[in-house]
């Protein structure tokens, strides 16, 4: 026997069904979440968690997450997006403190063309220190005003969502 579905009915199935052998569904960060895989977590509140990235790009590299899922920046509630913002700053503070970061960079990637490859928001609290080996990934470069200008008008023409 074939069954047609429409394309809606299959998204919502599959929505239905994301559930893999964590007993949830298949993002990893909601599993750290709800306890089901381990992670070094270092600090959680009623709206966040930062645990220690497993791929670290510095001693100290941190991931801040929202408890509740949102895929990207796009998706995140400003008030989750705030929490982030203050648990991702206490964390800096700390590493400063305790692990003589020299700076820190706070790193977002929201959607696939900006690397972003857990589909749950994250802010990376990366420690850096004099003499490590990450670089800028561009080189500034003066731009050209014009088209400088032309973009900052289509930004404040009006406000998103």
């Amino acid at each position: 026997m074939r069954v047609l579905i429409s394309q809606a009915d299959l998204s919502s199935l599959e929505a239905q069904l994301e559930v893999t052998l964590w007993g949830m569904t298949d993002c990893l960060f909601c599993a750290i979440v709800a306890g089901t895989i381990p992670a070094e977590i270092v600090a959680e509140d009623e709206r966040t968690i930062t645990f220690m990235d497993i791929n670290p790009a510095t001693r100290g590299h941190a991931l801040v997450i929202p408890r509740a899922h949102s895929t990207d920046l796009y998706d995140i509630p400003a008030v989750d997006l705030a929490a982030c913002i203050s648990a991702a700053q206490q964390t800096a503070l700390i590493a400063r403190e305790r692990l003589g970061a020299d700076g820190i960079n706070l790193l977002n990637s929201c959607q696939p063309a900006a690397w972003q490859t857990v589909f749950h928001f994250h802010i990376h609290v990366i420690p850096r220190y004099e003499g490590d080996p990450l670089q800028l990934p561009w080189q500034p470069a003066p731009g050209d005003p014009r088209q400088i200008a032309g973009t900052a008008e289509l930004l404040r023409s009006s406000s998103a969502r």
